[in-house]
């Protein structure tokens, strides 16, 4: 009782720290004022490469305007990076004066579109009521999914509630799935787009029906209506920029293939041993996210057949000198490659996935091939 308490009293100074002082509540909007969905073009960096989603009141007759982030997090956290990958990171909504939002981006270089909300005055009053006293609640918390529980799903949430009903639902690309949807997104991402590939489960491979990402929002709310007209007004742009092309020495397709090209044609037995070292090593870290994390996009992960962790048996076996075990660890791992192979076979990742099963296969047969056992012919 106590701490729920001294929760709630830092929940009430925090806010009070805000951009935007906690007073707003009281606010009665004009009937001048505008409610809009935000949306911020992608970046380059790891956390911007999806976009952004916020609502922005406008209300000049009172002096308001703000907009609302459900994307804040604190880089302070104790234990930050194993809290994010729990699943148990606290991301907030935090309030920024417009022009403050509008700067950053500009700054950035990243453009932002506006989607007015075609709303009666109550609703929007009702909106606004919605956000501002969520700023006093508990509720301005919320444990971050990369496809559940994201800035983009919150906003429709807060909207949804306000409407009543669920409104906003996914209106394109309903036949595709979330990974499919996801890929263009790294575009000039190389290797996020391979470590995504690799590490993203079973979940990811779903019918995308739900709306998880910031253009996925904008291009719903184009087609939805509400009591009988459309939700959103026509779309408009604030900022404008054209996409960056991101050139990396490193970061493509180019150094991927390099490294696995050299260790197929160096065949050499200590550069075996070590590739297949961070194999299985990456099977492990895949296996315990699976367990530990509370991210569902982590677990079930069928990449652990390519990443198989019975790998490190060949390492006992090997200073043990137990050529035989060797052979039928390496024959066995050659197996789950095929089975593998034929999981794989529709999935959008197979490409970037395959030189890594190539590699592997042509690894393991020639370990297999080092130690099978020869057959004596007695004459």
């Amino acid at each position: 009782m106590k701490a729920n308490i001294l929760n709630k009293i830092f929940l009430f100074i925090f806010s009070l720290t805000t951009t935007y002082d906690a007073f707003s509540q009281a606010v009665i909007l004009s009937k001048n004022a505008h409610i809009s969905v935000i949306t911020c073009g992608t970046g380059n960096e790891s956390y911007s490469l999806f976009g952004h989603t916020a609502i922005r009141v406008n209300d000049l007759d009172n002096n308001l305007d703000v907009v609302y982030n459900y994307g804040a997090f604190d880089f302070d956290t104790p234990n930050f990076v194993m809290q994010f990958i729990k699943g148990d990171l606290n991301y907030f909504i935090v309030v920024h004066r417009y022009v403050d939002f509008i700067n950053e981006y500009n700054y950035e270089k990243r453009s932002v579109y506006e989607q007015e909300l075609n709303i009666a005055q109550a609703t929007k009053q009702h909106l606004y009521d919605n956000l501002t006293s969520t700023m006093l609640s508990e509720e301005r918390l919320y444990n971050y999914k990369f496809i559940d529980n994201n800035c983009t799903s919150k906003v429709v949430d807060i909207i949804n509630k306000t409407l009543k009903a669920k409104v906003i639902t996914k209106k394109a690309d309903t036949d595709q799935t979330f990974r499919t949807i996801l890929y263009p997104y790294f575009d000039n991402h190389f290797y996020e787009k391979l470590g995504t590939s690799i590490v993203f489960g079973t979940k990811v491979d779903q019918m995308g029906t739900k709306i998880f990402l910031p253009f996925e929002l904008q291009k719903s709310l184009q087609f939805i209506q509400f009591q009988n007209h459309s939700l959103c007004k026509e779309n408009k742009t604030l900022l404008f920029f054209e996409k960056e092309i991101l050139i990396s020495w490193w970061n493509n397709c180019y150094t991927y293939l390099i490294v696995l090209g050299f260790i197929i044609l160096i065949n050499k037995k200590n550069i075996d041993f070590i590739y297949l070292f961070v194999i299985s090593l990456l099977g492990l870290l895949f296996v315990f996210l699976g367990f530990y994390s509370s991210h569902l996009e982590l677990a079930y992960n069928y990449n652990i057949l390519l990443f198989n962790p019975m790998i490190f048996l060949l390492f006992y076996f090997y200073f043990t000198k137990n050529k035989r075990w060797i052979y039928r660890t390496a024959l066995s791992n050659i197996l789950f490659l095929i089975l593998y192979f034929f999981l794989m076979i529709n999935k959008i990742h197979l490409l970037i996935i395959a030189p890594i099963l190539i590699t592997n296969f042509i690894v393991l047969v020639r370990l297999a091939i080092r130690n099978k056992e020869r057959i004596s012919i007695i004459i």
